[in-house]
């Protein structure tokens, strides 16, 4: 996901956004469909996992992010790999 807020955007509007946002994510890390999220450095960025029964979900989930509006959003579906122990 990589964020990109327009120049007109009040600074206001901004944080209360990233308020919004971190609350959103909380509670997606809480009930573990947010599996992970890491910053990407350098960015206005993250890499995240979703642990999630459908794309469906998914698309419900990352359109219910505050700052969806703003996002740029790349999906990669991922499977087990048949080497991993976990």
């Amino acid at each position: 996901m990589d964020v990109h807020f327009p120049p007109h955007l009040e600074p206001d509007e901004v944080t209360r956004l990233q308020g919004l946002e971190q609350e959103y994510s909380h509670t997606l890390q809480q009930d573990g469909r947010l599996a992970a999220i890491w910053r990407v450095v350098g960015e206005y960025a993250n890499y995240s996992v979703f642990n999630v029964g459908s794309n469906d979900e998914l698309h419900q989930i990352l359109g219910g992010f505050p700052m969806y509006p703003y996002m740029g959003i790349k999906v990669t579906p991922l499977a087990k790999h048949p080497n991993s122990l976990q």
